[in-house]
């Protein structure tokens, strides 16, 4: 067995001094839940909101202490809550959902395209009904679900549009950043993200009362209206502040933003070419005028043509030093929480269930058998084309591929003998 590649972190000098700085200042947080000018964060919190308005071309952006709080934000700061619903796809992290029910709002599950593992845009309109108030768009492995085709179903049915672009940031559609085209998109800032600071999330808009409605919730907003003499708001605010030190760190990070982006972009080029002719492999699909991140390079597995299981192939490949994803994750609405049906304690079903909500809420298994099928039989992840990783590397991992096609009959066999005992 090959010893398995461990990719490094990508932080440097620089952010190691930018930690020292703010640590030798003493303000590790210049937040206060008061009116004023420390209402907004300090220096690093609104040096690192001004860099994401210049980068993506955006009018506001809010930091917060994680993506995951950035979305329930957006949530809260579009006035989404009981009776309402929102659609999103089932696979993708489960803060996605999460976010809408913290609010008291209906998650609805729409399916996927398998060719770009996004949601589908079909589906999207299939769901619609006179309680839906929003579309949740989810950015996933890197590339954007088809916005422009959504957008117009936005449109037409007047919904919110919101972008969880957590694992995406640099990536395009046309000449717009996927994240900025929606009303209101979030970034990640967690340690698995490919520039990060421990944790943290950037909400981002072009709309003032959004902003200002996310600014509010960061921070007890319901507790500074009175000051800013705000009697038309109705909201209430808890504390997602990103501190200083994660705000000096996340700059540094940010700064090598597209430097990060295009190694993956190259390697995952140069890795697309060498995979073309394994039969059963179907390789990253990106549509015309997308450009894809690849926060990790997926794959779909078609047993049928590569004649062993998925799992049996995953199990060889981590056998030579190569560690990959099956599946990621089960379809959301698997996960108790929707199959029972309550979230707070028994016979309490809000806000699934109750006055407010007068729709019916459909969690059964095969509500979205493209997402299905892909969790439990298809899809397979890879991070090899992360920095600081090279050309070398892929070739080993396209060595171990060919290794395992060179020897499916053993395998098979060996299918055949684990499936007796």
């Amino acid at each position: 067995m090959r010893k398995p590649l461990l990719l490094r972190t990508s932080f440097g000098k620089e952010e190691i001094e930018a930690a020292k700085k703010v640590l030798s200042s003493g303000i590790l947080s210049d937040f206060i839940g008061n009116a004023g000018e420390k209402f907004l964060g300090g220096k690093y919190v609104k040096g690192l909101e001004a860099a994401y308005c210049r980068k993506f071309n955006v009018k506001y952006a809010v930091a917060m202490s994680s993506a995951a709080t950035a979305l329930h934000a957006a949530i809260a700061a579009l006035g989404i809550g009981p009776g309402d619903e929102v659609i999103l796809p089932p696979i993708t992290m489960s803060a996605t959902a999460t976010a809408i029910l913290l609010n008291n709002a209906v998650p609805v599950f729409a399916d996927i395209e398998k060719e770009t593992i996004c949601i589908d845009p079909q589906s999207i309109e299939d769901k619609i009904t006179k309680r839906t108030k929003a579309i949740m768009v989810v950015a996933l492995y890197g590339q954007g679900a088809n916005l422009p085709k959504i957008m117009k179903i936005a449109k037409k049915y007047r919904l919110r549009v919101i972008e969880d672009n957590a694992q995406s940031p640099g990536a395009k559609i046309g000449k717009d950043f996927v994240g900025t085209i929606g009303d209101v998109g979030i970034f990640s800032l967690n340690c698995h993200k490919v520039i990060n600071c421990g944790e943290g999330g950037v909400l981002v808009t072009n709309n003032a009362r959004i902003a200002y409605r996310a600014q509010l919730v960061r921070n007890h907003g319901e507790v500074v209206l009175d000051d800013l003499k705000d009697r038309d708001t109705v909201i209430f605010g808890t504390n997602y502040r990103l501190t200083e030190l994660q705000a000096a760190v996340a700059i540094e990070q940010f700064k090598k933003l597209d430097f990060l982006n295009n190694w993956r972009i190259e390697l995952a080029d140069y890795l697309t070419s060498k995979l073309r002719n394994f039969k059963g492999i179907i390789l990253p699909d990106t549509k015309p005028g997308f450009t894809h991140v690849y926060y990790q390079y997926p794959m779909r597995f078609i047993k049928k043509e590569v004649g062993i299981k998925r799992q049996t192939f995953a199990k060889a490949l981590r056998a030579e030093g190569f560690p990959l994803g099956e599946g990621w994750v089960q379809p959301l609405y698997f996960f108790p929480i929707y199959q029972r049906g309550t979230i707070y304690k028994e016979k309490i079903n809000c806000p699934f269930e109750c006055k407010y909500y007068d729709g019916k809420v459909d969690y059964r298994k095969g509500l979205c058998p493209a997402a299905e099928d892909l969790c439990n039989k298809e899809l397979m992840l890879t991070g090899i084309c992360a920095w600081p990783l090279t050309k070398k590397h892929i070739d080993l991992f396209v060595t171990a591929i060919k290794k395992i096609f060179d020897n499916l009959e053993e395998l098979k066999l060996y299918e055949r003998k684990t499936k007796k005992c």
